[in-house]
């Protein structure tokens, strides 16, 4: 720390200079934080999803429905301890841009099987109670301005009720929030007995997709093979895959969200290496005198080296610390610039750690050519550029 005066005083030297500099690193670190909370919104919860959960869907695609008589003979394979099931209801409430997932679900077993998703228990029996009562995700409570005991209408844009009316009137009787950050808060479940009875009089017959808990998550694959057993060449072959693979396969349809972005980062990350290394060199260039003097007073080499390498990384951390810290504050303070289109959006703490490696990794990039010219001056070569 006795040096810092002089590796500071090098630093303000260039005044201009050294800002422009700051301002370059700090816009880089500035997109990493966003990009970083940018990528955990587009995994959709794909690194929280329970390791011992299966997802059983048809063969063909996703949207082609199973029937519901599936559930027992999945339930009867050994290895499988509990089943749910969900299906997709695709309405729009006012407008079609204010998208969110709204799903009929098995009231008696959903929350079973999705433990990361926390309701209060008294909520949870009103749910139950209450034919039309829906379970709204936080994120969409508070994008929407909802609250408990408000009614929602929803325009069914795929099920219609039995008198031909598209609208769909649900009571919120539940909030569920997530144990982890990365759990999707934008949910909307309510009863697959309301739409049963309301659109086919209780004849409805089939589902989206089941979704089941397994004792061992070591035996998924042989489960998996089981259950599709059970249904080969039945009208409705199944795919049974593990609950992340699935989600992967959503998040995924927009592409591969952390090649994109990573390339993103990277591409800038290279450009800024190359102007921040420039001007490291150019900096140690213009001080080539009282470097030759540094090592005329006696010091070492290494301490020169060092010098050099300490004023590249403390430019580097600088610009990175702010960069990142206005990222966390824009996030954590304004939330999703989509206005809630996104299903989770945060800087996660790993990212965070992250950055400040890469930061310091950086400052060493940046420095090192520049510290081994430093190092390397030979005092009379030096002193006779004076």
């Amino acid at each position: 720390m006795k040096f810092f005066p002089l590796i500071w005083s090098n630093l303000k030297r260039r005044k201009v200079r050294t800002v422009f500099t700051l301002l370059s690193i700090f816009a880089a670190f500035f997109l990493f934080g966003y990009l970083a909370a940018i990528r955990v919104a587009f995994s959709m919860g794909v690194n929280v999803v329970g390791a011992d959960r299966l997802s059983v869907i048809h063969k063909t695609a996703i949207i082609m429905p199973l029937p519901v008589s599936y559930k027992e003979r999945i339930a009867s394979v050994p290895g499988v301890e509990a089943v749910t099931f969900l299906n997709w209801f695709g309405g729009v409430y006012q407008d079609p841009k204010n998208f969110f997932p709204q799903m009929a679900v098995d009231t008696d077993t959903m929350f079973d099987l999705y433990r990361e998703m926390v309701v209060p228990k008294e909520q949870l029996e009103a749910w139950t109670a209450d034919r039309t009562g829906v379970i709204v995700g936080k994120a969409t409570m508070e994008r929407f301005g909802w609250k408990l005991g408000d009614r929602v209408p929803i325009q069914g844009t795929i099920y219609r009720k039995q008198d031909g009316s598209p609208l769909w009137e649900f009571t919120i009787r539940g909030v569920y929030t997530g144990r982890e950050k990365e759990v999707d808060t934008s949910g909307f479940y309510f009863h697959y007995d309301y739409l049963n009875q309301a659109s086919r009089g209780g004849d409805l017959g089939f589902v989206g997709w089941y979704v089941i808990r397994i004792a061992d998550p070591a035996q998924a694959a042989e489960i998996s093979k089981k259950i599709d057993s059970l249904f080969a060449n039945s009208p409705a072959e199944t795919k049974t895959q593990t609950e992340k693979a699935l989600a992967q396969s959503f998040a995924n349809q927009v592409g591969d969200i952390g090649l994109i972005l990573t390339s993103i980062i990277a591409v800038a990350f290279f450009m800024l290496l190359l102007i921040v290394g420039n001007t490291m060199a150019q900096s140690v260039r213009e001080r080539t005198n009282e470097l030759a003097v540094l090592k005329t007073l006696g010091f070492s080499h290494g301490q020169v080296l060092g010098f050099v390498l300490a004023e590249s990384c403390l430019l580097a951390l600088l610009g990175g610390a702010m960069g990142l810290g206005l990222a966390w504050v824009l996030i954590t303070s304004v939330g999703d610039p989509t206005n809630g289109q996104l299903p989770v959006f945060f800087l996660p703490g790993k990212d965070a750690v992250l950055g400040a490696a890469v930061a310091i990794l950086f400052g060493l990039a940046t420095g090192v050519l520049p510290a081994m010219q430093a190092m390397r001056l030979r005092i009379v070569d030096a002193l006779r550029r004076v």
